[in-house]
């Protein structure tokens, strides 16, 4: 009888340690599956601080650049046709930021930032232009947005790269497509 005892009260140990130990590796797995799911909203949320922080430049820049124009266009010689391809790419950019089209607002940048070096290209052909005080302080803060906006596309990317990765990475990759973290695009 007392070994009858022995046994089951082994056996509850065994079943205790048992359950002890499943009860550990659930608290692990449910620990681990928080922390990922919180890594992966804090990149997420990175990346949409960081192309917050461009647009917030960009509107600046789209602000700028009707000055800009018209300041060139009081010099009736100027390049009509410059200045209307720096509109029109402005007005691109405009329309890509706000539809948070990334593919889009690249072109329509690259577009725009070629409308603004010709402008200033041309600008070199007209002295009285280039004297005008208004005229150099435009070109001095669009000239400083436009490094300003470089840094911040490249944090963006940074921001977009380390989002990227983490989503395929194994574990995390489970909980990513649990919860539907997807990929951003590179700017």
């Amino acid at each position: 009888l007392r070994r009858l005892s022995d046994q089951l009260t082994a056996r509850k140990q065994g079943r205790a340690m048992a359950s002890i130990i499943l009860l550990g590796i659930t608290v692990v797995v449910v620990v681990w599956g928080i922390m990922a799911y919180n890594g992966l909203v804090s990149l997420k949320h990175n990346v949409s601080k960081a192309f917050a922080n461009i647009d917030v430049l960009l509107k600046q820049r789209h602000d700028e650049l009707p000055k800009l124009v018209e300041v060139c266009r009081q010099y009736a010689q100027f390049e009509q046709s410059t200045l209307e391809k720096v509109m029109q790419a402005r007005s691109a950019v405009f329309a890509a930021s706000q539809s948070r089209n990334i593919e889009a607002l690249g072109a329509a940048e690259s577009q725009l930032r070629s409308g603004i070096g010709q402008i200033f290209a041309v600008a070199e052909a007209y002295p009285e232009l280039k004297a005008n005080e208004n005229f150099k302080h435009l070109l001095e803060r669009i000239t400083a947005m436009e490094n300003t906006i470089a840094d911040r596309r490249e944090f963006y990317n940074d921001s977009v790269n380390l989002n990227n990765v983490r989503i395929e990475q194994v574990p995390d990759t489970l909980i990513a497509r649990l919860f539907g973290f997807g990929p951003f695009k590179l700017l």
